[in-house]
């Protein structure tokens, strides 16, 4: 029975992710920052009894993601799986609009948590010759722009950087290193992005509604292609440049609205 851990899983995709792992019989520790978060996330999952576990922890510090590997560890005796999905947006305004602390902590969760929730795994994967450690992608990745989502695009942008370049000091360890591109997925992270009336906020939506899809959707495939994943690097992509291009083409038959539901 595989053993995984998901990093910022007490709501939205990390928690999809936990209940489709949980769904198709392995042991899940979730995480969150907060007692309450995670709380609240265990009683989502009650259901499943004594294979959920949840440990509070913040990802940007090194000794709490030791202290929630070693949790895991002491648990379900080891980690086969780790998912780095704990992330921050950020507020739509301009990078010198923002406060440093705010640009401190975004980057703190978005590339340190994935600096730590890759090596720490990482070394106790390696000792045994297996594992696996994913990292979610996110705007930014591919290079893309958008305005007033410079510095959690800048995030994303080194996170899986970081990864990659990771995955291949990391060649023939036996430990599988990779990339989760879930492409755009109705979480509140995606909410923020469209929250005042203005003409590029309704542009968004109207785009949202054409190529993004629900929590369910998205974490039940992300899933099935972890748990069978190979090879020292992957990238798992739902949305594909090939099902992006044909929902543009007929997303007016969709008739989809994410956001008067």
């Amino acid at each position: 029975m595989n053993t995984i851990v998901i990093t910022g899983s007490t709501r939205g995709l990390g928690l999809g992710l936990a209940r489709h792992f949980l769904d198709k019989g392995c042991n899940v520790v979730i995480n969150g920052s907060g007692e309450a978060s995670v709380g609240k996330a265990l009683d989502a999952l009650s259901s499943y009894g004594s294979r959920v576990h949840g440990v509070a922890a913040d990802v940007s510090s090194r000794s709490d993601v030791e202290r929630l590997n070693r949790e895991a560890e002491k648990l379900f005796h080891q980690v086969d799986i780790w998912v780095n999905n704990a992330g921050l947006g950020q507020e739509l305004r301009k990078a010198w609009e923002l406060g440093e602390e705010d640009i401190s902590r975004i980057a703190g969760v978005n590339i340190m948590g994935v600096v730590h929730g890759t090596i720490v795994p990482f070394m106790a994967m390696k000792s045994r010759g297996s594992g696996k450690i994913f990292t979610m992608e996110g705007h930014g990745s591919k290079g893309s722009v958008i305005d007033r989502m410079t510095v959690y695009g800048m995030t994303k942008s080194a996170a899986t950087y970081f990864t990659k370049s990771f995955a291949l000091e990391a060649k023939g360890s036996g430990v599988t290193v990779g990339c989760l591109l879930p492409g755009m997925v109705v979480t509140d992270l995606l909410f923020d992005t469209v929250r005042d009336d203005t003409p590029e906020s309704r542009r968004r939506k109207a785009l949202y509604n054409m190529l993004a899809d629900d929590v369910d959707t998205v974490s039940a495939f992300l899933v099935d292609r972890m748990l069978s994943a190979t090879g020292s690097f992957t990238r798992i992509e739902w949305l594909t440049r090939q099902k992006a291009l044909s929902r543009l083409l007929f997303g007016k038959f969709r008739k989809r609205d994410f956001f008067n539901d």
